[in-house]
């Protein structure tokens, strides 16, 4: 085992779910218990494996434990952005037949999201918005022709945005180009994940704050070790992205990346009306090390942006920091004092291929999302569970990538610095 935590143990509470009612949380595990399939990791991966789980197999029995609690933990920290068609970092315009059948499995997946959230009877503030994307120097102005022109080879619609139009809408002019994407759904993530989970199936054992320790292989199954029992089960299903190579699996070809979030309280609507047109928006950046902006539908802006390596960077640098970030693109806020500044763990793989099918008899994997754990983490699940049931299904490693091995440390930490210090000085406009 290494020194690192096989879960995140993060020093500020989720914004979103902070905005939410409390919720009472599942029981933690408190004994010794053995099931059919135990699923690790309660997030948009690991629900849908339990539910298509149980709907192949109704009889077995399914335990799914998370080391935190359903709209705190992962799935409720990031920017809310469920994209209908390819992430930009898998567009590739010189393979539109591979990017035209992941669009298809996304855009069905997300359906399927929607019905379900419909279906809890959950209050959940999602909408297809779509999205912008946005430059802001030459750098980012290549990206974003680059994803023009794979939107252009799959058909796709899309919108060119100049300054002014940019600024019409979104009320800032910090980007000299953008294009305006309807392929997008925005919701507030914490209760999306709240919602799903409240469609688990009875049969399936939920345990919250029940972090997975340790696991070992034995004679017919495996042996988790949690705070307060062990699990044994005959099939494991890791779904908790990158602490999986805390538990042994993926440990040369995953890295735990931190970003971080900053929400400000409801703006008034004096300054609202100098945000421009639109009235709830995303913008995500073209620069990987830029910033995702959002403005919500009951008058707040979120700014995500920053890095750190494997841990959580001090909260006091962070917070300004992002008010800078924030402060460049919205210089007319009279201040961008946050109501909530919050991080999150996002499982990065060099390529950004998947870490993803079976590892070793009876344990299934599926992670390095690389910010893209909504709808392609619930496809991902689904089809995870459909394979280990020898279903036929999609060739994942071929349409979303197989993760590349990684150098071990320190010399992996080594190359993230000084591939993140090349890239901020080359993208350093976009920042």
């Amino acid at each position: 085992m290494s020194n690192q935590k096989t879960f995140p143990e993060y020093k500020s509470k989720s914004g979103w779910n902070a905005l939410l009612p409390a919720r009472e949380a599942n029981p933690a595990l408190e004994k010794d218990i053995s099931v059919d399939v135990l699923i690790i990791g309660a997030g948009w991966t690991g629900i849908s494996a339990a539910k298509r789980w149980h709907s192949l197999s109704p009889e077995a029995g399914i335990a799914l434990i998370d080391a935190s609690e359903i709209g705190e933990g992962n799935p409720g920290r990031n920017s809310g952005f469920l994209l209908e068609i390819a992430l930009a970092e898998d567009a590739n315009p010189n393979q539109v037949d591979k990017m035209k059948l992941c669009n298809q499995l996304t855009a069905s997946t997300m359906a399927e999201i929607l019905a379900e959230i419909e279906c809890s009877g959950h209050t959940v503030d999602i909408a297809k918005t779509g999205t912008y994307r946005a430059a802001a120097s030459e750098v980012g102005l290549k990206s974003l022709q680059n994803y023009r022109s794979f939107l252009e080879a799959a058909g796709l619609e899309y919108e060119s945005l100049d300054r002014s139009t940019l600024k019409s809408r979104i009320g800032s002019d910090f980007y000299q180009e953008g294009l305006y994407s309807p392929d997008c759904y925005l919701a507030q993530p914490a209760a999306a994940i709240r919602a799903l989970a409240s469609l688990l199936p009875e049969s399936v054992q939920l345990f919250e704050n029940t972090a997975a320790l340790k696991l070992e292989q034995q004679s017919g199954g495996w042996q988790v070790q949690t705070p307060n029992g062990i699990i044994n089960a005959r099939k494991l299903v890791l779904a908790n992205n990158a602490f999986s190579k805390e538990l042994g699996i993926g440990r040369s070809r995953l890295v735990a990346m931190h970003t971080y979030a900053g929400l400000t309280p409801v703006l008034e609507q004096s300054v609202l009306d100098d945000l421009g047109g639109d009235e709830s928006w995303g913008l995500l950046p073209t620069h990987r090390l830029g910033s995702t902006l959002r403005r919500t539908c009951d008058g707040r802006l979120m700014v995500r942006s920053m890095h750190s390596y494997e841990k959580e960077a001090p909260r006091g640098k962070i917070i300004g920091e992002l008010q800078h970030r924030l402060e460049k693109r919205f210089p007319q806020l009279p201040n961008s004092d946050f109501e909530h500044c919050w991080g999150g763990a996002v499982g990065f793989t060099f390529n950004g291929g998947a870490v993803w099918g079976e590892f070793k008899p009876g344990l299934y994997v599926s992670a390095g999302c690389n910010g893209g754990g909504t709808v392609k983490g619930t496809l991902l699940g689904k089809l995870l569970v459909e394979a280990a049931h020898g279903m036929t299904v999609p060739n994942v490693p071929k349409l979303f990538g197989r993760a590349s091995w990684m150098p071990p440390e320190p010399f992996r930490k080594i190359g993230y610095k000084l591939a993140a210090s090349v890239e901020s000085r080359q993208g350093r406009h976009e920042l």
